[in-house]
């Protein structure tokens, strides 16, 4: 068995193959080139359509990655539309809403990034700004590295909390960041602090004090691994999560068939 811990990435639903025009489960390549550099292995989840099968799926992780992509739908925290909201993409909040509640229970290793730090707050019991142009007054245009289509566009600073998982991770009261999103936090989830905030004030990181390793980012680090240290420290971060997770597992496992040989 491979030393190296599996990543489980979830993907998107989208028809955007050139030339192809045939529906496809997909996601950015830089998630899991990130994995790869800091020792992981990334295992692309599919958007499968019952629990069970993918339990089977989830039951192979050593940790779980939630990455960038379209709103979740906002029925997920009580709350109606707003007009700016994206199109859901079911299949794809059906993977992340049943998976996360797994994870959580069984403290498997999760890194949330943009989108998967709204999931993860909403999941947890916490509620979203759907559009910041028109729900929080702010200066700031937080889709400007979008914009701009410059990925790694670093766009404002984020202050970190002295005493978080986070700034133990980058090692920096400050960094600047990317920043391609039109929703945020707005209620924080209990089980979960605040770690890091834009200029405005609006939340950028999040973590969950209680579990090994449960911790999300609003900008976006996969894009940022060629350039900032501290952006290839969030993902050995996981991955080193992983590895011990799977050390755990087998180990356990391996206790497991020694006293089944006994009783034997």
């Amino acid at each position: 068995m491979s030393g190296r811990p599996i990543i489980g990435i979830t993907t998107m639903s989208d028809h955007d193959a050139a030339g192809l025009h045939a529906p496809r489960f997909s996601n950015n390549q830089s998630y899991s080139k990130a994995v790869m550099a800091a020792g992981g292995i990334p295992l692309l989840i599919p958007q499968v359509e019952d629990a069970e099968s993918l339990r089977a799926l989830y039951d192979v992780l050593d940790g779980l990655l939630i990455p960038g992509g379209v709103d979740i739908n906002p029925r997920f925290f009580n709350a109606a539309a707003h007009p700016e909201v994206d199109l859901p993409d079911n299949g794809l909040d059906f993977v992340e809403t049943t998976m996360l509640p797994w994870a959580i229970a069984d403290d498997l290793p999760v890194f949330g990034i943009c989108r998967g730090q709204q999931v993860l707050n909403v999941i947890m019991g916490g509620t979203l700004w759907q559009d910041i142009p028109s729900e929080y007054a702010t200066v700031f245009d937080h889709r400007e590295s979008y914009k701009r289509k410059i990925r790694d566009y670093l766009a404002h600073d984020v202050r970190i909390a002295p005493e978080s998982r986070l700034h133990g991770i980058v090692g920096a009261d400050r960094i600047w960041v990317n920043t391609s999103h039109h929703q945020a936090v707005r209620a924080v989830a209990p089980g979960l602090r605040a770690t890091a905030w834009a200029p405005d004030e609006l939340c950028e990181g999040l973590e969950a004090p209680d579990h090994a390793f449960l911790l999300s980012v609003q900008w976006h680090p996969e894009e940022m691994v060629r350039k900032h240290e501290w952006a290839r420290r969030l993902f050995a971060a996981l991955v080193d999560a992983a590895r011990s997770r799977k050390a755990s597992r087998v180990e356990t496992e391996a206790t497991i068939r020694a006293l089944e040989g006994i009783a034997a």
